[in-house]
């Protein structure tokens, strides 16, 4: 391979195969930096066991190669670090630091580790510590903007390895040496140019070839962009192209000088694609992204991507499906040339035919799911053939490599400003493909991010009804995962919320949500209040099924306090609700639990009618697990009044109706627990329209 490598945004787990072509130069630099790994540190020198994992830190300005060296260090360390090599960009294309919480997420999930959405910095940071304890593993933190981020995400073993990919020195940071890099050596450039060209143009001209290594000051980068240019000219000279770069003169780099005659070299149509792909989020395009920013077919900017490849103005990511980055050495000249010769106007027009387009995408996304739904069926079919997805696995393909870049396309809309309508639409169907495809639990983290930038936008234009959906959202999403008061706040402001856009649905959940918060923190009497509130929306409306669950809520927050009476009461008023319903599942689970309370107030008989006549509406409602429940707390209550022989009978109901020899409490607990909270609606965006 080249000194270029191919970077994604996001982490990823890699093993240590070589690409083909072999690495090139660089042989004085990596013997330093393996001999730097069995270099004694301070602490070593000083007698105690380092607390630390190295640090190796490759310094250079971009298209230095300096990612390159360092996948060519760690692809030689399988042996000594077998758990294989975690790799994160710190820097996003546009030289914005990446925020050390996404960083360590992105390694954690690289580990397939869970990463609880929402999760502060510092718990983020010490999950991925505690993760690698125990592990022989290399960190690779690519394009680091300062000391601050590396030393976050730094293991606290020295088992492992970092090796850190910098402009300069990570001041702060102990016993760092850094390797720093210039050009490549004269043979290595040559032969690196002799990769594009053929050895026949270098083989008749070497001090040709050697000119134009001087001339890119031997930097990778731009001798793999003056190879690109002599490979599409197959009659064009070295020597021409050499004398061309000296004519350039001394304005800018090396790098700028190469990338401006290839860029004068590229017919307008391909010069503006090129210049707008410094729109595309993360750095990464694909075919569609090309398409939308310079209007042009789909096709016609494959080939023009492709085009780039050769040239060494893009690389093409790993995958199945067409995608590609665009170097980082690059992204500021391309952002320069936009700037220069795009109208504000018409980058804001691209900007937004892009974000229409990935709106279009996820819908079809989506829409692929849900083939028993005749109208999603419909509005498929009605898209152009280009943007709809053979199969649902193909979709799921497109969308697990497109993610780093729809994140990035919705936080990019969101600090726009001036996009948020396109902006909610593409959050809005983000979070209905990621939902369709990988579910609510697993998209979480991602969903949690984008709820926060619905509340940005909500707050920003004034939108009540979208900030109490966001907060809602929000909110449920800290309720399960431990952050219980910090679900409360919000539940809170969504309530403020839902009045202020007198919102009725809103309202009531966030009624409900704040009881439910309270009786996770042991506040029933609170808890049983706000239920309360919620209950006299929902009876306001006659929405008689929420009524009777509510009703429910109640009676558990009673029961939870001990206040056994007032529970009985709730659920005798839920079983009137659920009777007028006739919902008999619904009915059969309301008696087993007000059969419970009954036990625990100290009525077994009552208890006991209770239930058995719980086992015929079960049975009627054909609830196997629910049955088995009922007869295992039959068994339990007459146990309680002294008949074994019938307790004995309903265990082994229990068991033949679970095709089990044998069920224990625990069991029971698991099958038939008191009703819950009904599961919130973490993906909904309610403002945007259905037909969205």
């Amino acid at each position: 391979m080249t000194d270029q490598a191919v970077d994604t945004d996001g982490a990823t787990l890699s093993g240590h195969a070589s690409q083909d072509g072999g690495f090139l130069g660089r042989t004085r630099e990596l013997k330093e930096l393996r001999a730097d790994i069995e270099r004694a540190g301070l602490d070593t020198l000083a007698g105690t066991k380092a607390p630390r994992a190295r640090v190796l830190l490759i310094a250079g300005k971009p298209g230095s190669g300096r990612t390159a060296l360092a996948g060519e260090l760690v692809s030689g360390l399988a042996d000594r670090y077998p758990d294989g090599v975690l790799r994160t960009r710190l820097t996003e294309p546009d030289g914005t630091p990446v925020p050390v919480a996404r960083a360590a997420r992105d390694l954690l999930t690289a580990l397939a580790l869970p990463t609880p959405p929402g999760a502060a910095e510092d718990d983020l940071t010490a999950d991925l510590r505690e993760a690698l304890t125990g592990r022989r593993a290399v960190l690779l933190l690519d394009d680091a903007a300062d000391a601050e981020q590396v030393d976050a995400l730094l293991p606290d073993t020295p088992e492992c390895l970092v090796v850190a990919v910098a402009r300069g020195p990570l001041t702060g940071i102990a016993d760092v040496r850094p390797c720093t890099l210039g050009g490549l050596d004269t043979k290595s450039a040559v032969e690196l140019l002799s990769r594009h060209t053929g050895s026949v143009r270098i083989t008749v001209d070497p001090r040709a070839a050697e000119a134009l290594v001087e001339a890119c000051q031997a930097q990778p980068a731009a001798l793999t962009l003056a190879g690109g240019w002599l490979a599409a000219r197959p009659k064009a000279a070295v020597a021409d192209l050499a004398k061309q770069l000296h004519a350039e003169g001394d304005e800018g780099g090396a790098l700028d000088r190469v990338f401006r005659l290839v860029y004068a070299s590229l017919a307008a149509p391909a010069a503006r694609i090129l210049r707008l792909l410094s729109l595309a989020p993360a750095g990464l395009a694909d075919p569609h992204t090309a398409s939308a920013l310079a209007g042009c077919s789909v096709g016609g900017a494959r080939a023009t991507l492709d085009d780039f490849v050769a040239f060494g103005l893009l690389h093409r990511t790993p995958g199945t499906l067409p995608q590609y980055e665009v170097p980082g050495c690059l992204h500021p000249l391309l952002a320069a040339l936009t700037e220069s010769h795009d109208k504000p106007a018409e980058l804001q027009l691209a900007r937004a035919r892009m974000l229409e387009r990935t709106v279009r995408l996820l819908q079809s996304c989506r829409a692929i799911t849900e083939t028993d739904n005749p109208e999603a069926r419909e509005k498929l079919q009605g898209m152009p053939r280009a943007l709809r997805f053979p199969t649902p696995r193909a979709a799921a393909d497109w969308l697990g490599a497109r993610r780093p870049a729809l994140l990035a396309s919705a936080r990019l809309a969101v600090a726009d400003g001036e996009l948020d309508t396109l902006a909610r639409r593409l959050m809005s169907q983000f979070v209905r493909a990621m939902v369709a495809h990988v579910g609510t639990q697993a998209a979480a983290p991602d969903l949690y991010g984008v709820h926060g930038l619905v509340l940005d936008v909500a707050e920003r234009r004034g939108l009540p009804r979208e900030r109490a959906a966001a907060l809602l959202n929000l909110g449920d999403l800290d309720a399960r995962t431990g952050r219980t008061a910090d679900a409360l706040v919000r539940y809170r402001a969504a309530l403020d919320a839902g009045r202020e856009a007198n919102d009725p649905y809103a309202t009531g959940r966030a009624m409900e949500s704040v009881g439910g918060a309270h009786q996770e923190l042991g506040d029933y009497e609170r808890a049983a209040d706000w239920f309360g509130r919620a209950l006299a929306e929902r009876l306001a409306r006659d929405e008689r099924e929420d009524v009777a669950r509510l009703y429910g809520r109640i009676a558990t927050a009673h029961t939870y306090a001990g206040r056994y009476g007032e529970a009985q009461r709730n659920w005798r008023a839920a079983l009137a609700g659920y009777r007028k319903l006739d919902d008999v599942g619904a009915y059969a689970r309301a008696l087993s639990e007000l059969a419970r309370v009954q036990e625990y107030a100290g009525r077994p008989e009552e208890s006991l009618r209770t239930c058995q006549e719980a086992v015929e509406w079960a049975r009627r409602a054909e609830d196997t697990r629910l049955q088995a429940a009922l007869h295992l707390r039959l068994a339990d209550t007459l146990l309680h009044l002294g008949d074994t022989t019938a307790a004995g009978l309903h265990r082994s109901a229990a068991a033949r109706m679970l095709g089990e020899e044998r069920l224990d409490d625990d069991r029971e607990a698991d099958i038939a627990d008191a009703p819950r909270e009904h599961a919130a609606n973490a993906c909904e965006i309610r403002s945007v329209p259905a037909g969205d």
